[in-house]
């Protein structure tokens, strides 16, 4: 793989436009999260992971601690820390699910999605009218765009990982 100076390589404008878009998107999103963790009167990071919580049960894979732990980029310890917040305020319940008794199934709590999708009700009307408007070809070229940028992403972090260890 090449060497890039993403400060001085000549990027063509439609390269420039999908990482401002990226940006913007990141930014507009975490102000949403910021919404919602007002909404529900619960800290930032404690609105992001419910939110992860939550939209693993509606799709039926409910998270464990350590596989939220990578979706919100914390440490286990921290995440720990976190899920017991979650926990007194009742908005979060673990569950031994499993054959393995181990195991730890985190699921919000009714009072958690029934607020989650009241905000959703609330703030997810611009979003959803999008995607209802967009064409199966686009969605799946934005699909393929994303999943390599993320790939990129999670390359990038594990390569600092070892470098900066």
């Amino acid at each position: 793989m090449r060497v890039v100076d993403p400060l001085t390589e000549n990027w063509e404008p439609a390269q420039v436009a999908v990482m401002e878009a990226l940006r913007d998107w990141a930014v507009g999103f975490a102000e949403l999260n910021q919404h919602l963790s007002t909404w529900m009167k619960l800290p930032t990071s404690d609105a992001q992971a419910l939110g992860q919580i939550i939209w693993a049960a509606q799709d039926g894979d409910p998270l464990t601690p350590a596989r939220l732990s990578r979706r919100i980029g914390m440490t286990s310890g921290a995440t720990t820390v976190l899920l017991n917040r979650l926990e007194q305020a009742r908005m979060l319940v673990r569950s031994r699910e499993h054959t393995d008794r181990r195991r730890v199934t985190l699921r919000p709590t009714e009072a958690a999605q029934e607020q989650a999708r009241a905000f959703m009700g609330a703030a997810g009307v611009e979003i959803a009218a999008v995607l209802r408007q967009a064409d199966t070809g686009e969605l799946g070229t934005a699909i393929a765009v994303l999943e390599r940028m993320n790939d990129a992403v999670a390359q990038a972090n594990d390569r600092l990982k070892h470098d900066l260890a």
